[in-house]
């Protein structure tokens, strides 16, 4: 399990990923978080890109052949 996640990607990664586990916390009143699908699964789209960040390794980027990582 190699690097496939660069520092630009992985910044991007951790500020979206915390503001969508954010989000319904900070918004309870939005009408779109009454789903409980979009209220959990912006939750767990959140922490994948947080994980992803984290660990600097992507399982889709594999799949596509994709790396931001500046060295291989």
């Amino acid at each position: 399990m190699s690097a496939n996640v660069g520092t630009i990607d992985r910044v991007l990664r951790f500020i979206v990923g915390a503001i969508l586990i954010a989000l319904p916390f900070a918004m309870p009143g939005l009408e779109v978080w009454a789903n409980p699908v979009l209220h959990y699964g912006a939750f767990a789209v959140g922490a994948v890109m947080i994980l992803t960040a984290l660990v600097r390794f992507c399982p889709a980027y594999v799949l596509i052949g994709a790396n931001t990582c500046g060295a291989k």
